[in-house]
């Protein structure tokens, strides 16, 4: 198991398949398919999507893993291409006797790992559900930082290292305040200790992975949402200024819509959607509701029995 969790129990009854050398974790629920898999944000892990799989297992089957070199399963050298990641996934599903087609639901980072499959495995997927992917123009799309925000910046950096601790366990306790006690707490523990290493998996996010993306073709015709939150992302607020965020999120806001109608539009089954108010991070938690209702949507649309 990864070396930062080795000495904490698994709060949860899951189990480690061996892919490549390496034991991952993974936890499965329900019965139905397709199945719907959940691909995690980079620096976040299976568990942290554990309020949507719970209620999305009632219906069909539901999976959360951890990548290797994230939560309990066993470390890796990062970064990674995106080949590296989806290829891991397939053999671990496979291992695990998880058939498919899959529904992906990629957060972030995790949205372009599910794309990737997509584009490798076309058959296996069924649809896919991506909360705030990454994209590529958002490089020439992102609000300048002003000058004058500059020394704030830094202030505001140097306050959150100096409280970080303190800073991130209120929103990491805010964040699973739904969460079972039994999963809640190993969970908050779990991001305090990797605070800093989960900057090296952000890493991923890069001009080769990007690259890999366009190589790899178009997105095959398979039901397709993607979400774009509306609100501000709390775990920004403690290491970027007030006046930055209210000056640069309205530009931003409408350079995802528009990059992300795009996306949609890019396969014949695709859908934009908005969650107002759902920060980047906490989309899931912000508004579950709707990323359930998502998720029964593409359900309906792959023909869930």
């Amino acid at each position: 198991m990864n070396d930062s969790v080795k000495k904490h129990p698994l709060p949860v009854n899951g189990c480690f398949y061996s892919v490549e050398g390496r034991q991952l974790f993974l936890h499965r629920s329900g019965t139905g398919t397709p199945a719907v898999v959940f691909i995690p944000a980079a620096g976040m892990i299976g568990l942290d999507y554990d309020n949507i799989h719970r209620r999305i297992s009632k219906s069909t089957t539901s999976v959360i893993y951890d990548r290797a070199g994230t939560g309990w399963s066993d470390p890796v050298k990062l970064p990674r291409s995106a080949a590296e990641v989806t290829n891991e996934l397939r053999s671990l599903l496979h291992t695990a006797g998880v058939p498919a087609p899959y529904l992906f639901v990629g957060h972030s980072l995790g949205g372009l790992y599910a794309c990737r499959y997509a584009q490798s495995y076309p058959d296996e997927v069924a649809g896919m559900l991506l909360l705030e992917p990454p994209h590529e123009d958002f490089l020439s799309h992102t609000p300048k930082l002003k000058k004058r925000h500059l020394p704030q910046q830094a202030y505001t950096i140097l306050r959150t290292a100096l409280t970080y601790k303190r800073t991130f366990r209120r929103l990491f306790d805010r964040m699973f305040e739904k969460w079972p006690d039994s999963v809640r707490q190993p969970l908050v523990e779990y991001h305090l200790r990797t605070l800093s290493s989960t900057m090296t998996e952000r890493k991923n996010l890069n001009n080769k992975l990007y690259q890999e993306l366009r190589e790899g073709g178009d997105l095959p015709d398979v039901p397709l949402i993607v979400v774009t939150g509306t609100g501000i992302d709390p775990f920004l607020t403690p290491v970027v200024s007030s006046s930055f965020l209210r000056e640069s999120m309205e530009p931003f806001t409408e350079a995802k819509k528009t990059i992300y109608t795009r996306l949609a539009r890019s396969v014949p089954q695709g859908e934009h959607r908005l969650f107002p108010d759902a920060g980047h991070t906490t989309i899931h938690t912000d508004s579950p509701d709707e990323v359930v209702e998502a998720i029964e949507t593409l359900l309906g649309h792959a023909g869930h029995g």
